[in-house]
């Protein structure tokens, strides 16, 4: 990599390029190349100017000649000894763009967020790049950590609370890191430093992987032998590999061992030189399947995940562009990662909501993975439990293969499942009228057995809402319309959209009244009220708020499989991918939560959250039970959830869907806007609506325009919100109606803001 250069006229016979900036417009801006700096290729990240700034673009293509009467700027350094993207993923890039309506330069942005001229200030200031090309370390970084472990010291002195504290969650975690220790306690280095001089603990400093998910040796793993159902699956695969290429849908249901699926079709496209990928849904939560890749193929993998510096983010990816590494594993932005020569991607829990990226470049992982596959000629392996209408729909149609692995890989079948109806069963012995007679009996005799239980809520905080009891006003976010969730260990309230927190009030902002009344039930209530119900049985919980940073989720996790929590109270966070085997009891403790959301897949959603919850029971020795509370007992997701029945799921809502012209019968796309004033974000929305019904095909009804309207949340972040949708059968009169929006938007709307979402799935 060479510096940047200095600033230049050039002569009048350089060379041009079209470059592809980090700018909010459609278009790439052309440039000279000064011959001190070679050829450029295609992918290749620069350094230009651009309105008095100096910013990162990629070279996108050689335009014979300058456009007429445009006095052409200069390329001022380049930022990569070699293309960033090479040919395949740029043409990949490249047709994202065009199917998501948005601007190339920032799609390539968010296929490389980072920036390589302070990387590799950073990497060499740290020695890991030497003079030449070449890595002088391998591509895990290490750093040294303190950490704090009790000694065999008896305690023979009265301590402080926070002597005591810091002592309880040390003797919990057996050992524990400092800075880990500092996500619990406030400036915790005096009171361990006074602890350590009493000789009631030790601290040790050494060296760890950077990256937590190599933070532990792992056992080598061998193939394990194939159920007959798997050894099918795999076959398919392979076959589509040889054939050049595909899609596959891989329905297993939960425990079916999908995993070792990936594993083996992964395998046999390395074995043939060609590189792989593994999109998972959330990387913080899947550290038990990077266990299993790294058990399988070592450490030669690239994890891609927010937690990563630029420098390791750089290592990474300069790994992967090199062919050093031909397996990267990952969240949605995965998807961008430079693997050469890509045999095989798989999408894991492909119905998961999260592969859409919701704002800036909203493209859905999922679809864009099938994409890039095709243009690589990769199978792609589509896996779920509970797989999307859209998704089953086609390989029912035949436009892409499909295997079923009907059953669990062990002896053991999937979970039976008791619906509790919150109508006829009220408080049971803990007199917590959302713990039912049924539950409260399902979890004594459960710990009573030594085994372990999950129960889910998707609600944090210790309540929904606070309101007053005398004039009945709702504590709401000031920049949204959104109530105030309580944090009552914390004293603070919060509003889990726009971040804004406040320390409780005792009284009401608008009355002065100090009956401030809790709403409804959230995790951190939940735990509280099991941990006095049901003590001394040990409480754990597990949401974005007891989450946050380094491992905290992971040490949740092993605390869990150490047998050191009996109850896992939390939100999806508890839904997704965890294989503990002590665990032989899930509650829901609210399974009609979901249906209340204004989405036309709320349906689908509940009945994908209940089956993939009810799945982590009963997967160890010992069968598996779950208990679904719920006002809808006959809601048909929840019944079909209790049987474990997809296919009845899928042949009922397909219907509705149906007489709705809703996916899979029809596409979407959601036009939003926005503006600190509500009048002028709805003469932003009624404009962006003038503007589609001029267009032909909502004219001849190949396209309905629905609304415009107030969005179901209607200020966020002090922006006042509203929407339309875009509805059709037809993709490309679809696409006619929504590229004119997109003209309209470019032409300018004052103060508001407005973006076109291109196949949604959030509603909101």
């Amino acid at each position: 990599m060479s510096d940047v250069l200095p600033f230049g006229e050039g002569a009048l016979d350089e060379p041009l390029v079209d470059v592809a900036l980090p700018v909010p417009l459609r278009q790439s801006f052309t440039y000279r190349v000064p011959r001190a700096l070679g050829v450029l290729a295609e992918g290749t990240r620069v350094a230009v100017p651009f309105h008095g700034r100096k910013l990162p673009g990629v070279v996108v293509g050689h335009p014979a000649r300058a456009p007429e009467g445009v006095r052409l700027a200069s390329v001022a350094g380049v930022l990569d000894r070699e293309p960033a993207f090479c040919a395949e993923l740029l043409a990949f890039l490249r047709e994202a763009a065009d199917y998501y309506l948005h601007p190339l330069g920032e799609v390539l942005r968010a296929a490389a967020p980072a920036l390589p001229a302070e990387a590799v200030r950073s990497l060499r200031a740290s020695g890991f790049l030497d003079a030449g090309e070449g890595l002088a370390r391998p591509a895990v970084a290490t750093k040294r950590r303190a950490f704090v472990r009790r000694t065999d010291a008896a305690v023979e002195r009265a301590l402080g609370a926070r002597q005591q504290a810091i002592l309880a969650l040390i003797d919990e975690r057996r050992e524990i890191g400092l800075d880990e220790l500092a996500r619990h306690e406030r400036s915790p280095r005096p009171v361990v430093r006074r602890l350590a001089a009493l000789g009631l603990v030790e601290v040790e400093e050494r060296e760890v992987p950077a990256d937590p998910f190599f933070g532990e040796p792992i056992e080598r793993d061998a193939p394990h032998e194939p159920t007959d159902a798997q050894r099918a699956a795999i076959e398919a695969i392979v076959g589509a590999l040889d054939r050049g290429g595909g899609t596959h849908l891989l329905h297993g249901v939960t425990g079916s061992g999908k995993t070792e699926v990936y594993l083996r079709a992964i395998d046999v496209a390395r074995a043939r030189g060609r590189g792989a990928l593994l999109l998972v849904p959330e990387i913080a939560l899947t550290p038990q399947l990077v266990g299993r890749f790294r058990a399988r193929f070592g450490d030669a993998i690239a994890v891609l995940h927010s937690g990563l510096t630029p420098a390791e983010r750089f290592l990474a990816w300069r790994g992967l562009r090199t062919g050093a590494v031909r397996l990267a594993v990952g969240a949605r932005s995965a998807l961008f990662a430079p693997v050469e020569d890509l045999g095989v991607i798989v999408v894991d829990e492909e119905h998961d909501p999260s592969f859409k990226q919701e704002d800036g470049f909203r493209y859905h992982a999922r679809d864009m993975a099938i994409l890039r596959a095709h243009r690589a000629g990769a199978v792609c392996v589509l896996g779920s439990a509970t797989p999307s209408l859209e998704t089953r729909y086609r390989a029912e149609q035949g436009k892409l293969s499909y295997t079923a692995l009907p059953n669990r890989a062990t002896a053991n079948p999937l979970p039976a499942v008791e619906i509790v109806d919150l109508a006829r069963h009220g408080a049971g012995p803990s007199g917590h009228p959302l713990i039912t007679g049924p539950l409260h009996r399902g979890l004594e005799e459960c710990l009573g057995r030594g085994e372990q239980a999950i129960l889910f809520l998707n609600r944090r905080g210790f309540s929904p809402s606070l309101r007053c009891g005398s004039c009945g006003e709702i504590a709401q976010c000031p920049a949204c319309s959104i109530g105030l969730t309580e944090h009552r260990r914390e004293a603070r309230l919060r509003c889990h959209y726009c971040g804004y927190e406040t320390p409780t009030s005792l009284r009401c902002t608008s009355c002065e009244s100090a009956t401030l009344v809790p709403l409804g039930l959230g995790t951190e209530r939940l735990e509280d009220a099991l941990a006095a119900a049901f003590a001394p049985a040990r409480v754990a919980r597990l949401d974005r708020d007891t989450a946050a940073g380094g491992r905290a989720i992971e040490s949740v996790l092993d605390r869990l499989r150490r047998r050191e929590v009996d109850v896992l109270v939390g939100t999806q966070m508890v839904t997704k991918g965890h294989d503990i085997p002590g665990v032989t009891l899930v509650g829901v403790v609210l399974a009609d939560q979901s249906l209340a959301f204004p989405d036309f897949r709320a349906s689908e959603r509940t009945f994908q959250l209940l089956s993939q919850v009810a799945g982590r029971a009963g997967r160890g020795e010992r069968p598996g039970r779950a208990i679904f509370q719920t006002f809808q007992p006959r809601h048909p997701a929840i019944l079909a959830a209790r049987a474990h029945d997809y296919d009845a799921f899928y042949r009922a809502e397909l219907e509705e869907r149906r007489g709705l012209g809703y996916a899979p019968f029809g596409r979407l796309v959601a036009v939003r806007a926005d503006a600190p004033d509500e009048r002028h974000a709805r003469e932003a929305i009624e404009a962006l609506a003038e503007r589609a019904r001029r267009e032909l095909a909502v004219k001849t009804r190949a396209v309905e325009v629905l609304g415009p309207a107030p969005a179901p949340i209607k200020r966020l972040r002090a922006r006042h919100r509203f929407r339309m949708l875009l509805r059709g059968r037809d993709r490309r009169a679809l696409r006619a109606v929504a590229r004119a929006v997109v003209q309209r938007i470019d032409e300018g709307l004052g103060t508001a803001r407005a973006h076109v979402d291109i196949d949604p799935v959030s509603m909101l």
